[in-house]
This record gives structure tokens, C-alpha cells and sequence, in this order.
């Protein structure tokens, strides 16, 4: 980087850089009806729509980098320039430029339109820019390009998208590139079909078919939670998945969230396939008489989900249109909250660091714009959030304007092994769904009072929680967690082959998951395959180990391996299993 350029806050050298590229992709295909859409910052860089009759492909970026980085030699002048509304519409109507037009034609009048120039390039810009593009840094890269709707709107037309991320110093850009390429070892999506967990297919878009293995691991998951559950003294309900219409306007979420539920017509009545669970559980304490001594009452439910997301917003396991919840409500007086919420929290910290999720950050969502009942109940619902927190002893920040329609939350995120943030746990005080139901309960002094109902889910969506943890561990599991627990490998003969089945029937016998690789293939062919699949115990069998009674025992991801005794095994094998309740639990 140019010693100058460090007189530029980073977002000027991203933005002038984005500048830059849109120069050099001008030069290069100068016959191809180039126009500019937008090229914002974004985090660690920046990218630039634009329309063209050539499609640009991820081997042209190269190309485009080269021309960069001559253009940055010739040190151009930058120079702003200010036009009025009609010059500014008039000058790039006539370079062609019609998607730059429109963005002129929704500036205020009164505004004055900014442009930058360098060299023979001219664009629509607020700035600030570097001076020249000699100033501009050479640690950048242009990634990868995609398709992206002519401001974000799918009713609009597709603009190619050339993605870049660019940094003060070289040192910097080669540590991103070193942390995009364990991410993409570990894109869920790629381990999910090397390990064979799941897959998706166009009949059903954004609708994961788990095959055996990830089977194994979503149902585990919901298992680790029914074990917490009955730690926490939470009950489990099963409810029905369409609904008719009617309870969605009694629940608010027709008015609220219509957009994103499937309808049908049945018995010429319209019903919705359930987006949550929350209404099916106010009919159920509605349906009974409770009192003081009944709550809280924690209703946990796995039902399956359903919600509307576009085409655009879906991406593997993270964003799909079908999922299970760990989704939990209660049903609790107003006084008992803060003691609700502490236990909440410990359950939330207990399960997260279970995970090896050690990093983690507890927000509180205040009311937004857009939201249902008066501002007296709303304070009181804040409030009564607040002061739990406080009383928790966690540390947490506020994010004002990002509370769910009905009330505040609490929002957790926690960070995976390469230190990138995902919210997981919410935590969501409701006083509208009580009300909108009429629901109460006997208080200690035989009136009726209305409970107030916590909304928890604490995995969130298991399809999300699945993808996010799959890229945390790298696609190795926990013991207690492994599709397959280990594999016994016999080396040669048919001894061999029958020693290993008896020990894999004996292991298998104390619960454990074992399969035994009975293949023609040469040792060295099944440890690389054993390794890949990411079992986390290969066990040999050989003439020493059939003779000794023990077995070649290697850990995955370790070279070194040693002859234990098959009690040795066992008893290892059911310490690790003891792994699938949390310590502190147990």
C-alpha cells in the first residue's frame, strides 16, 4: 500500500477501490454496454452490480485485478465534481447509463449530485475518495461473482455482482483469505454431502432431506434437549400443523406475518400450515382451568414448521422453508419472572458451552416501530426483562427497535470456531397473545388474574443450529453425537473378520455405534476413507491383537495409535457417552 493512503480511513480506500475495479471492467470490455448500479463498502470490502451484454465469470476476476493495478500505477487524479439535477440526468443519460439515472431521479431536487472523476471514468458518488489511484492499497482480491436483483427486489432485473475484499496491508488480507478458505472447508453445505448428513432438491426448494447419518444427529439434537428438559421441568406437547385461519387473526400473525405462511382451502374454509407453535399453546392452557399452584407451566413442542422465504433469502441448512424448533412456552405470573429468566439463562450458558460454544454475547430487543399493544404495557415488559437480566449477573447490550411485534426479547449469539456470530437463544416476554387469548388463572386469593407467557427457544431452528454446529466441529462430532462411534478394520483374513464382528457385537451391545469395515481394500485406502468420514475411533485387528485380546486403537485426526485392552475400550467409550448430558447436569 501507497504510504499516503494511510492518511484514509478504511471505508474511503474500499469504496475508492470499488471505484476502481468499475474502471477497469469499462476498459476491458468497453463494446459491451457496460452500466453501474451500486458499489457500497461492505465488511472486509466491497462489491458493484452491474449490467453488461458480456456474463463475467470467476476467471475473468484475474483480468480485471491486472487492470486494477495498472490503473493504480498511472496514477489518475480523482476530482469531484457537482452537477444539478438535470446536468446529472442529461450526462449519464446520454453515456447510457439508465440504472444511474434512476438513482438521480430519487434524489431530492434540492440535493446536489456528487460525481467522481478519474481519467476517462465518471461516477454518480457522495465520496470521499482517495486523492489518486496510486493512494488506493494493493491487499485485494476480487472473490467471486453472483447474481443480485437491481436493488434488492426480485420484481427487478438481474445484475451481475462482482464481490471483493480488500484491507490496509497485505499481512491483513492474507489472514481473511486463510479464514475464507477454513470457511469454506467448512461450508456446511459442502460437509453435509461429503458425510452424507443431508441434501436438497428442486421439488421441494429450501426443504432438507436428511438421510440416515444427519438423521441420527437432527434426533439427537431434539433427544439432548428432552434430557434438559427434564432437568428444567418442561412437559412436552404434540399439536397439529394446519390450523384454521381464524386462530392466525386471533394470534395477530395474519396482520403481522401473512406474507410468509402457506394457506390452503379445506371444506371451503381457509386454513394456514402452522410458521409457530405459540397459538396451538394458548388453546391448550385455554382449554383447561389453572391456578397459582400449576405455574409456571412450560410446554415444549418439536412440531414441524412451515414459513414463506424467498428465493433469494434461503441458504442451506441456515435459511429453509421447513423446520423443527426447540421451542418452549411458559406460562407464568408476572412476579415470578426474574426467577424464570436467571434459570433460563443458566439453562441457555450450560448448553452453549456443552456445545464448545464459549464466546457468548446477550442482547435485549426493545419494541419496534411496528408492534402490537400500548406503550404502558410495553414499559412493563421491558422493565420486567431488564431487571432479570440484571439480577442474572450476564452482562448484555440493548438493541433498541428489534423486539419481536408482540414484545421485548432477549437475543443470544455465540460465536463458532472461527469467531463469526450467530443468534441462536431467544428469550421473548409476551403480554399481547395472554390478553388476545383471554387466558388467566386462579391467583392464591381465588381471582383471576392473566399469566404472562415466555417465549424460549434456546437451539432455535434445529436445521439452523444442525448447519452451524456442523461448521464449528469441521464435520467431527462429539463421541456422543457420531452417526458412527468406530470402526473396526480386520487386516487380512477371515480370523480377522470374525474377531472384529464379535467385537463389534459386544460394543454394540453396550449401545455404542459400530460398524466394521469388511471391504477388499487396502488398509491405507480405509484409514484415509475412515479419516474422511470424520469417526472419531478406527480399532485394527491383526494376528497380535486377536492373540493379546486387545485392539489397535487411533483417535480421529491423530497419527499415533496403540494396542488397548477391550475392558479399556468399553470403559473409555462409556465415559465419553456420559457426554451427552452436560456435567453440571448430570
Amino acid at each position: 500500500m501507497s504510504e499516503q493512503a494511510t492518511k484514509f480511513d478504511i471505508d474511503t480506500l474500499r469504496h475508492s477501490s470499488a471505484h476502481l475495479m468499475a474502471q477497469a471492467i469499462e476498459r476491458i470490455w468497453p463494446d459491451q454496454n457496460v452500466q453501474f448500479g451500486v458499489g457500497p463498502v461492505i465488511e472486509h470490502g466491497f462489491y458493484y452490480d452491474i449490467k453488461m451484454d458480456y456474463q463475467i465469470k470467476d476467471e475473468d476476476l484475474k483480468k480485471i485485478q491486472d487492470t486494477m493495478k495498472k490503473i493504480m500505477k498511472e496514477k489518475l487524479p480523482i476530482e469531484r465534481k457537482v452537477l444539478s439535477r438535470d446536468e446529472a440526468i442529461k450526462f449519464f443519460g446520454e453515456k447510457g447509463q439508465t440504472l444511474k439515472v434512476e438513482l438521480i431521479e430519487a434524489i431530492p431536487e434540492d440535493e446536489e449530485i456528487g460525481c467522481y472523476q478519474q481519467g476517462e471514468f465518471i461516477d454518480l458518488c457522495r465520496g470521499p475518495h482517495v486523492d489518486n489511484t496510486n493512494q488506493l492499497p494493493r491487499s485485494f482480491k476480487l472473490l467471486h461473482t453472483a447474481g443480485a436483483y437491481w436493488k434488492g427486489d426480485s420484481d427487478n432485473e438481474m445484475l451481475q455482482r462482482i464481490y471483493a475484499v480488500c484491507f490496509e496491508t497485505k499481512e491483513e488480507l492474507k489472514e481473511h483469505l486463510h479464514f475464507l478458505e477454513e470457511a469454506k472447508k467448512r461450508d456446511h453445505r459442502k460437509l453435509g454431502k461429503e458425510l452424507e448428513l443431508f441434501h436438497f432438491d428442486p421439488v421441494a426448494p429450501a426443504s432438507p432431506f436428511f438421510m440416515p447419518k444427519g438423521a441420527f444427529v437432527y434426533n439427537e439434537l431434539i433427544e439432548f434437549m428432552r434430557r434438559i428438559y427434564r432437568k428444567f421441568g418442561y412437559d412436552e406437547v404434540v399439536t397439529p400443523q394446519v390450523l384454521d385461519s381464524e386462530l392466525w387473526h386471533t394470534s395477530g400473525h395474519y396482520e403481522h406475518y401473512k406474507e410468509n405462511m402457506y394457506f390452503s382451502r379445506i371444506d371451503e374454509r381457509e386454513y394456514a400450515v402452522k410458521p409457530m407453535n405459540c397459538p396451538c399453546h394458548m388453546l391448550m392452557f385455554k382449554h383447561y382451568k389453572y391456578s397459582y399452584r400449576d405455574l409456571p407451566l412450560r410446554y415444549a413442542d418439536f412440531g414441524r414448521l412451515h414459513r414463506y422465504e424467498k428465493a433469494g433469502a434461503v441458504t442451506g441448512l441456515t435459511r429453509v422453508r421447513t423446520f423443527c424448533q426447540d421451542d418452549a412456552h411458559i406460562f407464568i405470573p408476572l412476579e415470578k419472572i426474574q426467577g424464570e429468566i436467571q434459570d433460563l439463562m443458566r439453562m441457555f450458558f450450560v448448553c452453549y458451552e456443552h456445545f464448545g460454544f464459549k464466546d457468548v454475547k446477550v442482547h435485549l430487543s426493545t419494541r419496534p416501530e411496528k408492534k402490537a399493544g400500548d406503550d404502558k404495557t410495553w414499559d412493563i415488559a421491558e422493565g420486567a426483562l431488564k431487571d432479570a437480566l440484571e439480577a442474572s449477573g450476564h452482562a448484555y447490550e440493548i438493541k433498541e427497535g428489534d423486539g419481536a411485534f408482540y414484545g421485548p426479547k432477549i437475543d443470544v449469539e455465540i460465536a463458532d470456531a472461527l469467531n463469526r456470530y450467530y443468534q441462536l437463544g431467544t428469550i421473548q416476554l409476551d403480554f399481547q397473545l395472554p390478553d388476545r387469548f383471554n387466558l388467566k388463572f386462579t391467583t392464591q386469593e381465588g381471582s383471576e388474574e392473566r399469566p404472562v407467557v415466555i417465549h424460549r427457544a434456546l437451539l432455535g431452528s434445529l436445521e439452523r443450529f444442525f448447519g452451524v454446529y456442523l461448521e464449528h466441529v469441521g464435520g467431527a462430532f462429539p463421541f456422543w453425537l457420531a452417526p458412527e462411534q468406530a470402526v473396526i478394520v480386520p487386516v487380512r483374513n477371515e480370523n480377522h473378520l470374525e474377531y472384529s464382528n464379535q467385537v463389534a457385537q459386544e460394543l454394540r451391545a453396550k449401545g455404542f455405534r459400530i460398524r466394521v469395515d469388511d471391504r477388499n481394500e487396502s488398509m491405507g485406502y480405509k484409514t484415509r476413507q475412515i479419516q474422511k468420514g470424520k469417526i472419531p475411533f478406527m480399532l485394527v485387528v491383526g494376528d497380535q491383537e486377536m492373540e493379546s485380546k486387545t485392539l489397535n486403537f487411533r483417535r480421529y485426526g491423530s497419527r499415533d495409535s496403540q494396542s488397548v485392552a477391550m475392558e479399556e475400550i468399553i470403559s473409555m467409550f462409556e465415559e465419553l457417552d456420559k457426554e451427552k448430558m452436560p456435567e453440571s447436569l448430570r
